[in-house]
């Protein structure tokens, strides 16, 4: 069935909500913020159960698996939350849509670079380039 005269126009929107578009933005954003929840609770009982909080042990602590991989899905979870949330707030406020391309886009590459450049710090820590 087509959405031409015979569609209802309960059919026609159904589905859309009011941005136009379906809620797969919302639910992720919630799924983010419940990752954050579990990797920061995991952040601060994993930091509390180390002896001390000096540079050789966070090392140390960073170069084992069970600190490495959780500490590089905390970043990862936590630059696609931070872009969710300012995608949001741009959408919203820029109405232009050169301006909103352009605003999208920046915190893409912000969002992507900062991400890509926490990940390589984590990645030389854990791999034995700094001691």
């Amino acid at each position: 069935m087509s959405l031409g005269e015979s569609s209802s126009p309960l059919g026609k929107v159904r589905g859309l909500g009011s941005a136009g578009h379906g809620g797969e933005h919302w639910l992720s954003e919630r799924v983010t913020s419940i990752a954050l929840l579990l990797l920061g609770t995991w952040l601060i009982a994993s930091l509390l159960m180390l002896p001390s909080l000096d540079q050789p042990t966070l090392v140390e602590w960073l170069k084992a698996p069970t600190g490495a991989v959780p500490m590089a899905l905390l970043v990862i979870v936590g630059f696609r939350h931070a872009l969710d949330g300012m995608k949001v707030v741009v959408d919203d406020y820029v109405h232009e849509p050169g301006n909103n391309f352009f605003l999208n886009t920046v915190l893409l590459f912000l969002a992507v670079g900062g991400g890509a450049l926490a990940l390589f710090a984590l990645a030389r820590i854990a791999f034995g380039a700094l001691a």
